[in-house]
This record gives structure tokens, C-alpha cells and sequence, in this order.
């Protein structure tokens, strides 16, 4: 009995070491490697290459080649496929062959190829396996040992940005490259280094290396910096240093200058955080930094054209995968360049800003921000004297203000009057009489009082009220209409809700409205209310439309004409609030009246912003004016001047829009 269990012992053992000792079959450990190589595990992969392979090349190597060449070709989506074969192989061979299949993606497209691995059986550690022979035609079937992978990259040009009449407001233009000619310093070395820093705002050790790059010759032209050639003051003293030239270069220009500043924008070197951000960049590609170059970066940008080649060891190229060069999309906007440079030149670099639009069809034909910048000295590189001065200047050239929203003040009024006439607060008929220029609605207000300019020495009513533009009529209609009437009413203007528009703007409010005075002031554009400028000039194309608000439009593409709110004004009330809006320019009386046009029908609102923190303090005013074409409705101009407090209030405003008509 103990004999019989001894040897069924050891025939258990013996099975045990026998399955242990089980040769690997060579599909199996080609299956391992497959899997590994999909997951790019290069360490893991090296330790199954035959002997022969790794005289060949080392572990750093192997991994670091895998990981450069999958790195610079920014390979994705590997797929490495093996299908073993059905029936089992003939592990008594040295060596066996298995076809295999890889796919993947990189910066120039897919690149795919049928390859064939042959493994050998080789013992190690006293057992025997089976190991890859491997060479560098298996990253690319082409690639032999001594041949390198190029990259050639073709750049894609940026689109134009274009106005209404196809004139160009931004495009890939020339500018003046700036640049020094070694041998004609003549010994001033140091002296002309010293000039061209300081105008220039490089640094002396930048100028130095660039001169002292391995490539320069005595009689090369070595570049420093690209300018604009607006920049003629800058261009006529650097030509007067010894061996300053310039030749032509090519960048991005903006041909109507400061007048397009915030509009456009301008593009500007990626910086480290917006790489981040923008996967698909490279470390020297420019982006869009403000305005529209920075809204429409991904239709503008275009893509790159690129070659993956192998350069073979006697000199010639074999290309592996190639994608076509992509430029960028050009965009119209129904801007009329001409309209934008004449409103801009109009504010004479005073703080403020203007909006022209086609009332029946919502185009933007001017969008203006004062001051501004010239974007063709940014997008070269400003000094940082120049970038200092931008910074620094009061009158803040750097603010956009047509994206912002501002208290309205008095060209508020008639969507007051609108809202009040529509739920029957007020009517055209009722008078309100009030002597003197303050009024308050009884002792509760304490020492607060509604001011107004002028006392109509008698009743008003509503036309009056426009005319003269009545403070306290407004704010007594406002009590009247009621807070949560009020504020319904102003919602229905497109207040508190995102402005539909293509360039971002800053949604107009109604404001909180808790007490009365705050009801009160709002129904005259103080208070809480805020609007931007667009949104201004919108808010009176009802009055154009049968009282239906238009979608204002910036690109060519856009529907025209689009009901973005309907019948915010009764048809019946149109006819009369046009009217009335007329006489404020035609009426002698009327508050602008100073700027009638001879020949030119028009309708309009003038308007005061107070800027203070308690009543009877002195602060800033805003002027502000509207005003549109009633017998030929192709044009509406919303238009703000800051800080009109010592010039006459909103008729700094009104003197402008005129100037823009007569122009």
C-alpha cells in the first residue's frame, strides 16, 4: 500500500514539472508583445527581443526611439493587430514567421502598413522560448537603421476679416523688418546697439546674441525686430543710425487702425497657458488676443499643412503620411469700414462710444470703442514704454466700452413710455403739473428729490415729457407702471438676458428696484438700469418695425431682418412715439434740436447720465443720443460721450451724430 501511494507520488510530481517545463507557444508570446506594444510598455517589449536584436540596440535606446518617434509624430490611437492561427504551429522549428497589421493616427493623418515579425526559439535560464527579431522596420516598414524621420510643416494663412464692401479690416500684409548690417557699424558697436535697444525696447544682451548667432556673416542683414509702417516718427530715427536697414516681412495688418482696435483685435504670440488651453498649437504659432480675431480664432486660424518623411541615408525622401495645408475662413461683416473711421475720427480721442445700425435688418454698420489702440503696433510687439502708456492714460484706450453696459439715462425714456402706454399706466392725453425742477412723491423719501433741466411752467404730458425730456414726468410714470410691472415690461425689451449677438457684450440689467426711489429713478435710464450700446440701438428698432425689436447682426452670413422680440410696442403707439421723438430735433424746444440735419428727416432722443454717489454731489455725466432716419429707415446711430459734465451735457453727443450724417 505504502509502495502504490510512493508512486503515485511521483508520477503527480512528474506530471506537475512536465506542465511547468511546458514550452510557450510562439503565438502566445507574439500575442504578449502585441499587447504590450499597444500600450506603448517599450521597457516590457525590449525584454522579449532575441539576442541578436538587442546587440543591435540598447534598452534606452529601443524605448527612447519608440518614444521620441510616437512623441514628435504625436501618434494616437495605436492599433497593432495579430490574429494567431487556427491550428497550432510547429514548435519544433528555430524560428517562425506571423504577419501582423498596425494602424495609427498622427499630426499628418493615419498611417497604416502590413508588416511581418519572425521570432526564435532561444533558451535562457535553462528553458527555452521564443523572442522577437526585431529591427527598426518595425516602427515604420521603410525606416532602416541609419535613416531619420522628418517633419515639414506648410503653415496655413490666417483668413481676412472683411468689411460689408470687401474692404480688408484685418489680413496677412507687409511690414518693415528691422535689421542690422554687422560690418557697417564701423566700430560703433556699442553705440548703435545702445540706440537700437532704446527704440526699439529690446535689451542689449537680445541684440548682442541675435548679431552673435552662428550664422551671421560681416555682410548679412541680421533681423531685429518686424514694425508697422505706421510707425514712421520710430522708422525715420532708426534709419538715420549707421547701418540700420529694413526689408519687407510678412505679418498680420490692420488697415483702418485704431478706428477697428477693439472691434478687430489683433493676434499675438501663444503664450504658455493658452497652449495649455489649445491643444493643436505649436509653441511659435500666433492667436487672437482681443476682439473678433479672438471670437472667430478657430474659422480664422486654418490648419497646417504637414509632411512625415523618412530621409533615407543616401540623401532622398520617402513621405509616410501627408495632410493637406487648410487656410484659414475669410469673414465678412456687414461693418461699413467707412462708417467705423468717420464715427471714430468724430469722438477726436474722447472716451466714448457708437453703434450704427440698419434698423430693419439688424446689420452693424459701425461698432465703436474711444479711445483705442493701434493694433499694428501690438500685434508686432508694443515697448514696454508703449504698453505703459496705454496702461497708464486716464482716458483708459484699453476699455471696450461698446461691450460694456452703462446707465442710459434720459434716451431711456421712450421704452418707458412704451411700457406705460401698453399696460395702460399712462396715455398720451394725462398731464402731470409740477412747479419748480424738484419734485418727490411725499415725505417718505426724505431728503431725495427727481431733478429736471427745465420747468415747462405748466402740465405735461407725455409728448412734453419727451420733448423737454422730463425727469420727473418718467419717474412718476415709472411708480405708476409699478416695480414688477416695470421690470415685466423692461424683460420684454431683452433686459437681464443674454444679448444675441456674435461678438460677447455684457447682458443689460434692470436692477434690483427695491425701493421707490430706485423705481423711480430707473423710469429716467438712473437707478440700476444699465445697457450697452447695441442693445441701446436695438431697443429702437421697434419703432421702425411695427413695433417688432430686430436681431442686430455682425456677420454677412447672418439672417437678416430677425424678430428677436415680438411686439414689444403696441402698432398704434409707433405712429405717436415717432412723432414725438421728432419734434426733440425739429421742435426749437426740443432738447436736440442743435442737431437737425437740412434735408436729412429725423427722429431721436437725447440723454444726461448722472454718475454720483449721493444727491447734490458734483459727478460725472455721460451724454448719450439716438437718432434715426423716419422717411428712409436705413440707418440708426446710438452714440456716447463720457465725461460731458462741463460741456454741455448730451449735446456733445448730438454734435457728433450730426457731423456722421453730414459726413
Amino acid at each position: 500500500m505504502k509502495k502504490a501511494l510512493i508512486a503515485t507520488l511521483v508520477l503527480f510530481l512528474s506530471i506537475v514539472i512536465a506542465g511547468c517545463n511546458k514550452e510557450p507557444k510562439p503565438e502566445e508570446r507574439f500575442s504578449e508583445y502585441v499587447k504590450l506594444w499597444n500600450e506603448q510598455q517599450f521597457d516590457k517589449m525590449y525584454a522579449l527581443l532575441s539576442t541578436d536584436s538587442k546587440e543591435k540596440i540598447s534598452q534606452e535606446d529601443f524605448k527612447e526611439r519608440y518614444s521620441k518617434i510616437y512623441g514628435d509624430l504625436e501618434i494616437e490611437n495605436l492599433k497593432v493587430k495579430y490574429n494567431p492561427p487556427k491550428e497550432e504551429t510547429d514548435t519544433k522549428e528555430e524560428q517562425i514567421s506571423f504577419p501582423f497589421s498596425v494602424e495609427m493616427d498622427s499630426l499628418a493623418g493615419k498611417i497604416s502598413f502590413e508588416h511581418e515579425a519572425t521570432l526564435t526559439k532561444e533558451e535562457r535560464d535553462e528553458e527555452k522560448s521564443w523572442y522577437v527579431e526585431w529591427d527598426t522596420t518595425f516602427i515604420f516598414p521603410q525606416l532602416q537603421d541609419e535613416d531619420k524621420i522628418g517633419i515639414k510643416t506648410n503653415p496655413a494663412k490666417r483668413g481676412n476679416i472683411l468689411d460689408r464692401n470687401g474692404d480688408t479690416l484685418a489680413t496677412t500684409g507687409t511690414v518693415y523688418e528691422i535689421g542690422i548690417v554687422p560690418e557697417k557699424m564701423a566700430g560703433k558697436e556699442t553705440e548703435v546697439i545702445g540706440q537700437v535697444s532704446e527704440l526699439l525696447g529690446i535689451s542689449k544682451e537680445q541684440i548682442e546674441k541675435t548679431l552673435n548667432a552662428s550664422w551671421v556673416k560681416p555682410d548679412y542683414f541680421v533681423p531685429i525686430k518686424k514694425v508697422s509702417p505706421d510707425e514712421t516718427e520710430l522708422i525715420e530715427k532708426l534709419f538715420a543710425i549707421p547701418s540700420v536697414l529694413k526689408q519687407d516681412a510678412e505679418a498680420r495688418v490692420y488697415p483702418f487702425g485704431e478706428s477697428t482696435g477693439h472691434l478687430i483685435g489683433y493676434v499675438g504670440p501663444i503664450t504658455a497657458e493658452e497652449l495649455e488651453k489649445n491643444p493643436g498649437y505649436g509653441s511659435t504659432d500666433v492667436i487672437g488676443k482681443r476682439g473678433l480675431e479672438q471670437v472667430l480664432e478657430k474659422r480664422l486660424i486654418g490648419e497646417n499643412g504637414v509632411t512625415i518623411y523618412i530621409k533615407k541615408e543616401d540623401g532622398s525622401e520617402e513621405v509616410l503620411a501627408q495632410k493637406e495645408v487648410k487656410d484659414g475662413e475669410n469673414v465678412q461683416l456687414t461693418i461699413d469700414g467707412t462708417m467705423q473711421a468717420k464715427a471714430y475720427s468724430e469722438f477726436k480721442g474722447e472716451p466714448g462710444m457708437a453703434t450704427a445700425i440698419n434698423p430693419l435688418t439688424g446689420e452693424t454698420l459701425a461698432l465703436v470703442s474711444s479711445p483705442s489702440f493701434n493694433p499694428n503696433i501690438l500685434v508686432l510687439g508694443a515697448t514696454a514704454e508703449q504698453w505703459k502708456q496705454l496702461e497708464e492714460d486716464e482716458k483708459n484706450p484699453l476699455l471696450n466700452r461698446f461691450k460694456s453696459t452703462y446707465a442710459p439715462g434720459s434716451v431711456m425714456k421712450p421704452i418707458t413710455a412704451s411700457i406705460g402706454l401698453e399696460n395702460g399706466a399712462i396715455d398720451w392725453e394725462e398731464t402731470m403739473t409740477v412747479d419748480g425742477l424738484k419734485w418727490q412723491k411725499d415725505s417718505s423719501w426724505g431728503s431725495y428729490q427727481v431733478t429736471r433741466v427745465k420747468d415747462p411752467k405748466g402740465p405735461v404730458n407725455l409728448e412734453k415729457a419727451l420733448l423737454y425730456s422730463d425727469n420727473i414726468y418718467f419717474a412718476h410714470a415709472a411708480l405708476k407702471i409699478g416695480k414688477e410691472n416695470f421690470i415685466k415690461g423692461l424683460k420684454k425689451f431683452g433686459f437681464d438676458e443674454e444679448f444675441p449677438y456674435s461678438y460677447p457684450i455684457e447682458t443689460s440689467k434692470a436692477g434690483a428696484m427695491d425701493k421707490e426711489v430706485t423705481l423711480a429713478d430707473s423710469g429716467y435710464g438712473q437707478g440700476q438700469v444699465e445697457m450697452s450700446v447695441i442693445h441701446l440701438a436695438s431697443a429702437y428698432t421697434p419703432l421702425l418695425n411695427r413695433g417688432n425689436l430686430i436681431k442686430p447682426v455682425l456677420f454677412a452670413e447672418e439672417e437678416k431682418g430677425q424678430i428677436w422680440k415680438g411686439s414689444v410696442i403696441a402698432v398704434e403707439q409707433v405712429e405717436k412715439l415717432n412723432a414725438a421723438l421728432t419734434k426733440v430735433i425739429q421742435d426749437p424746444t426740443g432738447t436736440a434740436y442743435s442737431g437737425r440735419v437740412e434735408g436729412y428727416p429725423m427722429a431721436g432722443k437725447t440723454g444726461t447720465a448722472e454718475l454720483k454717489e449721493a444727491q447734490g454731489e458734483k459727478g460725472k455725466e455721460n451724454g448719450w443720443f439716438v437718432a434715426y432716419n423716419t422717411e428712409n429707415p436705413e440707418l440708426l446711430i446710438a452714440l456716447m460721450v463720457e465725461g460731458v459734465e462741463n460741456s454741455g451735457g448730451s449735446k456733445a453727443a448730438v454734435q457728433k451724430v450730426k457731423a456722421i450724417l453730414e459726413k
